[in-house]
């Protein structure tokens, strides 16, 4: 019987541990911090045996494949030992694609990879049986263990995809690639790119690779290396023969001579950024076969996603916007970019390396005042000091909506945005997202 150990009990982990048992492995999980009451239950009922707040290396060391959560970085001392001892690592995307037939979309990217995966998992849902999976929901070991769906699309980060092998999407996409994560990959912006570019490694001529050919990072990387799965471009700028392209507010996507065009007067989600994201989606659709009215009535319906530019609540004519799932400048970027009103923005957090520059024109045109919420807010007021009338810092949601709503006028917005991680005040993005809703709330 093959020993599998799995590091990490989040949600990766307890999918993996369940998929493994099920397949015949002996599972062992282990966490150097502690697992969450919920994981605990499921490992116990389950009979799987599991430590917490510790790692015993006798019990990891006689592994035949660990799955290791995409949280713990390859620095710590464990997984190099574990790498020098010839001991295969492996995501749980791996280990778990081994044990479906399913047709795979794997979507990555710095930003809009969330709203692209859930908007194509919903256009997809109207003609398909199909799961969502990957960064979002529950996980895709845990999926195929309860119920193996027909189609994925899973939303995958670098840190899933550094671990793969054999991994092989019928259909890869890339939305954009971005500065991130640098404290991850050496500082060295290539070292990410390369990360992200694994999502292709393994297929062949017979899948399908959609990428924005308006990134130069992707179209450099492209030139530079070779690809082998079919290439499908969309773009904002430029007509495209292969792929799909937007002029005259329409979608115009072509593959195999087989053209469909989509008006997008109608679709619910705002920005350029979600052109794009309804562009990548709408050409998975396309690829797989569903129907253009199909297509069309999905992408007019769709909510959008939790902490990407939600819209909470209209209090006194302001409005007030959650995107606490921009955790990059690239992504308040875009957010900045679609404000159409004076708007208060509250930014800050654990900053990863930013250059805050190209926020500059926006931060001049749009904002009015900034609020920083964070530990350390003093590259916030270097960079944007000179440039709003109003700028203070908290250490409180609660009191960084309370200003916002003293500051803001009838017609105004306020926009939460950080640009930075979360877990200096925070446990995740979502918390962050929902102690401004619920300080929204208590106005």
């Amino acid at each position: 019987m093959k020993r599998l150990v799995i590091l990490g009990g989040g949600e990766s982990g307890v999918g993996t541990a369940l998929l493994g048992k099920q397949k015949g492995y002996q599972v062992f999980v282990s966490d150097k911090g502690r697992i969450q009451e919920k994981y605990k239950d499921v490992l116990l009922n389950n009979e799987i045996e599991f430590e917490d707040e510790q790692h015993t290396a006798s019990l990891i060391f006689n592994a035949d494949v660990v799955m290791k959560s995409p949280g713990i970085p390859d620095k710590v001392a464990l997984v190099t030992e574990l790498r020098n001892a010839a001991i295969p690592i492996v995501s749980e995307i791996e280990f778990a694609s081994q044990f479906t037939d399913a047709t795979l979309v794997a979507i990555t990217g710095s930003n809009g990879k969330t709203t692209t995966a859930s908007l194509t998992h919903h256009v997809l849902c109207a003609d398909f049986d199909v799961g969502l999976a990957g960064n979002i929901g529950d996980s895709f070991a845990k999926q195929i263990n309860d119920k193996d769906h027909e189609n994925y699309v899973l939303e995958v980060s670098s840190f899933q995809l550094d671990d793969i092998h054999q991994f092989r999407p019928k259909v890869a996409v890339i939305t954009n690639i971005t500065p991130d994560h640098l404290d991850r990959y050496d500082f060295k912006f290539e070292n990410y790119i390369a990360s992200k570019f694994r999502i292709v490694e393994n297929q062949t001529r017979e899948d399908y690779f959609i990428y924005d050919a308006d990134d130069e990072v992707i179209t450099e990387h492209i030139k530079q290396h070779q690809i082998q799965s079919k290439k499908l471009p969309f773009s904002l700028t430029k007509v495209i023969e292969e792929g799909a392209y937007y002029k005259d507010n329409k979608i115009i996507i072509t593959i195999d001579n087989n053209q469909i065009i989509m008006p997008t007067d109608n679709i619910t989600l705002e920005g350029k950024h979600n052109i794009k994201n309804a562009m990548a989606a709408s050409t998975v659709a396309h690829l797989l076969k569903i129907r253009k009215q199909t297509i069309r009535e999905s992408l007019e319906n769709f909510q959008g996603v939790e902490h990407r530019l939600e819209h909470v609540l209209k209090i006194n004519k302001v409005q007030y916007i959650n995107d606490s799932k921009a955790t990059n400048v690239n992504a308040t970027y875009f957010a900045l970019e679609s404000m159409d009103a004076p708007t208060v923005w509250i930014v800050g957090g654990v900053d990863k390396g930013n250059d805050y520059n190209e926020l500059f024109p926006f931060v001049n045109e749009k904002v009015k005042a900034i609020i920083c919420l964070g530990l350390d807010n003093s590259k916030l007021f270097d960079a944007f000091g000179n440039m709003v009338d109003i700028i203070v810092e908290t250490g409180y949601m609660s009191e960084a909506v309370k200003i916002a709503y003293k500051i803001a006028e009838a017609g105004d917005n306020v926009l939460l945005s950080p640009a930075c991680a979360s877990f200096d005040l925070f446990d995740n993005y979502e918390d962050r997202g929902r102690q401004f809703k619920k300080a929204v709330r208590n106005l």
